[in-house]
């Protein structure tokens, strides 16, 4: 073996130890594993050769490589690693997804009814509303409406819950991936939820055996219950149950029922635009019902008549002429103002039993024979003079002194307009908020003969007037509630400040937030009837709380109790001797002030009067120990009447129905009741510049002064005093 080579004519000397076993360890250019198996190593020029083969100079350097991001040299294999990562840690994560998923479906699956449960769809339950006499007032829940078939059916009436709700229907297998991909790209464009994926399948297990709650696990476990239903049930046997099962509002259950509901037919009768509009229904039955929303149905029926011909159900032909052509809702028959009650009553049994799971009866307060003539006596007395007084509306509330709601009609027309004007209106209650502002300066200390003076007042800017716009100079407190004197009550409010007054009406029970300002005295915060009728009931009953209530006893059909109400813990809110002063002044009021046209005879009664401001509202609290009534009368757009005052209409509406309600009555006087004489007229008839024939005369006696016969005090000067 040679152990070196002349390079340029020299000699390189043999190497001994270390260095010559490196030296012979070296590789030649054909010991090295080439790039590529393709590759194959090229022939080199001789002076090439020569420098392969000269140990002192490196070999040439291959073309260089883009650098690494961590500064290392890149291979060929680095992008086939990556790659490979990739897709291990996704499979990785696609398996611990699938897991999760399958360990939810499980979890879900552990929380449904039972499979027994599942055999038998179960109804919405019944309520049935009873007066005190046990008899039946009002039903609400399912209707009675006879299951259907699809072959009993127009077939454009399930074809429109097809092409509104689940347009894949008979393709799917109870959940659409495609409806829910679908929802789910709409709701992200609009931002919020524009689109439901759920298909009939899923809505009729949420309807059927599911909450309304919108949870994880309900929407789990509503895709399973669809998915079971599918292997149950044929396409059309599943389109049947939803048919019958579902809710359309109004207490309707099912097609059938709200058929007759909404247009006073069977199913089988409906036309197509009314098709479409129970079809528009399942979205929001409550909002859409069309006797509640006729504008709002017919929109979205022009919808699903839309969506009917894109799926070419029908023609657009027939679309058109269905928009051109909306259905008309009847007015249910049998719809009394008791159903003000029943809807009430409504409202508050989530509060007294929870959710109900079975069918109950629901025992009230209700007197049925006052409900029909207080139902009576306010649609004659509108009926004869809504029209002269520009009056739409009116409400009325009776209950005993200790709350329990007897008779209640909360408007003129139930099947009309179901909003209720006793329970649910809030409206300014005028002068019939003046006996809080009394209350409060007799509990400061002052009498039902203090004397105040009625004259102009400037308050930062604010004059309030006397409806007559006159003055009458110094009266007694018992006067100006009487005569319903502005100038004195906002004078006395302020006197014994506006939050006293606030707190006294909350105290009695006035729940509405009350702004303590001058003008409160004049009843400018709005309250509604209820409360305003509940916190009078203190003056009647000795001056103990009262808490409204209509609802006595719930029992299911088997007899099991569910709910017995407790009577209230007495508590003393009125000072007795209080109590009688605020009576003899309210008194007055029936006597020769703004309600002297309310006489229950036998009976001693008391109560307020009320106009707010531009005869928008007239109002009048009256009571007797027996009863509480209170009387409303405006508009609902709150525009002014023609002169609407509480002394007025309201008065007749109440004194009708306290008559009647007081026959057959044994008379009773109000707890700590003080009868004192008799306010004399003649003198405020002098301040005035009324003559009196005769010269001094005795003060006028009740009798004399409800008919008009009092000495000088004519029908004119009643009606220029006390128009309101």
């Amino acid at each position: 073996m040679a152990w070196g080579r002349k390079k340029s004519g020299g000699r390189k000397e043999p190497l001994f130890g270390v260095g010559a076993s490196l030296a012979a360890l070296r590789l030649s250019p054909q010991d090295r594993v080439p790039y590529g198996e393709d590759e194959k190593p090229k022939k080199s020029s001789p002076k090439r050769k020569a420098d392969e083969e000269d140990d002192d100079e490196p070999p040439p350097e291959r073309k260089a490589r883009p650098p690494r991001s961590d500064g290392k040299r890149r291979s060929k294999s680095d992008s086939g690693i990556t790659l490979s990562r990739l897709f291990y840690w996704g499979a990785v994560l696609g398996l611990w997804v699938a897991i999760a998923l399958v360990g939810a479906a499980i979890w879900a699956g552990a929380h449904l009814p039972p499979v027994q449960s599942l055999e038998i769809p179960k109804r919405p339950p019944t309520i049935e509303i009873v007066g005190v006499d046990g008899s039946v007032l009002a039903q609400r829940g399912e209707m009675a409406g006879a299951n259907v078939t699809l072959k009993d059916l127009p077939s454009y009436l399930p074809k429109a819950f097809i092409a509104i709700e689940d347009r894949r229907f008979y393709s799917h297998y109870g959940v659409d991936p495609f409806g829910i991909l679908r929802a789910a790209v709409a709701n992200v464009l609009h931002r919020g939820v524009s689109q439901g994926g759920s298909t009939l399948t899923q809505q009729l297990a949420k309807n059927i055996f599911l909450t309304q709650e919108r949870t994880l696990l309900r929407k789990l476990q509503e895709a399973e219950l669809a998915l079971w239903l599918e292997r149950k049930y044929s396409k059309n046997e599943i389109l049947e149950l939803y048919l019958n099962r579902v809710y359309f509002g109004s207490g309707a259950y099912g097609v059938e029922a709200a058929a007759q509901r909404y247009f006073g037919k069977p199913a089988r009768n409906v036309t197509l635009a009314e098709a479409a509009m129970l079809a528009g229904l399942v979205k929001s039955p409550s909002r859409l019902a069309p006797n509640r929303n006729p504008e709002g149905a017919e929109k979205r029926a022009q919808i699903v008549l839309a969506a009917m011909a894109d799926a070419k159900f029908i023609s657009d032909a027939q679309a058109q002429a269905s928009i051109a052509h909306p259905p008309v809702s009847v007015k249910p028959a049998g719809a009394g103002t008791v159903n003000y009650v029943a809807d009430w009553i409504g409202e508050v049994l989530d509060d007294l039993v929870g959710q109900i799971e079975e069918s109950i009866v629901v025992e009230t307060t209700i007197d049925p024979k006052l409900q029909a003539v207080a139902e009576a006596a306010v649609i004659d007395e509108l009926a004869a003079k809504s029209v002269k007084f520009s009056v739409t509306q009116g409400a009325l509330v009776a209950m005993s002194a200790d709350g329990a709601v007897r008779a209640m009609v909360g408007g003129r027309n139930y099947a009309e307009s179901q909003y209720n004007r006793a329970v649910t209106a809030k409206r300014q209650p005028g002068s019939a908020f003046k006996p809080f502002v009394y209350l409060t300066a007799i509990e400061s200390g002052l009498t039902p003969e203090t004397v105040r003076q009625d004259a102009p007042l400037d308050v930062k800017g604010w004059k309030p007037e006397n409806y007559s716009r006159e003055y009458f100079g110094p009266v007694t407190l018992t006067q100006a509630l009487a005569m319903s004197l502005n100038t004195v009550a906002v004078r006395v409010g302020l006197e014994v400040g506006p939050k006293n007054v606030v707190r006294t009406a909350h105290r009695l029970g006035i729940s509405s937030k009350l702004e303590p300002n001058a003008s409160i005295a004049l009843g400018t915060s709005e309250v509604s009837m209820i409360e305003l009728v509940g916190a009078y009931a203190a003056f009647a009953n000795g001056g103990f709380a009262a808490s409204p209530h209509v609802v006595t006893r719930i029992k299911t059909l088997d007899g099991k109790l569910l709910y017995a109400r407790q009577p209230d813990q007495p508590s003393q809110v009125i000072e007795p001797r209080n109590v009688a002063m605020m009576d003899r002044m309210m008194e007055e009021t029936l006597i020769s002030g703004t309600a002297r046209k309310a006489e229950i005879p036998g009976w001693m009664a008391a109560g307020k009067t009320g106009t707010s401001q531009d005869f928008r509202d007239a109002w009048f609290i009256g009571y007797t120990a027996n009863l509480v009534t209170g009387v409303w009368l405006g508009n609902d757009d709150n525009s002014p009447t023609k002169k609407a005052t509480g002394g007025g209409l309201p008065v007749e509406v109440w004194t009708r129905f306290m008559r009647a309600a007081h026959q057959g009555v044994a008379a009773a006087a109000l707890p700590n009741s003080q009868l004192g004489p008799v306010s004399s007229l003649a003198q405020i008839a002098s301040q005035i510049g009324v003559p009196t024939s005769g010269g001094a005369r005795p003060a006028p006696t009740r009798a004399a002064v409800r008919s008009g016969a009092a000495g000088g005090l004519d029908g004119w000067l009643m009606d220029r005093l006390f128009g309101r």
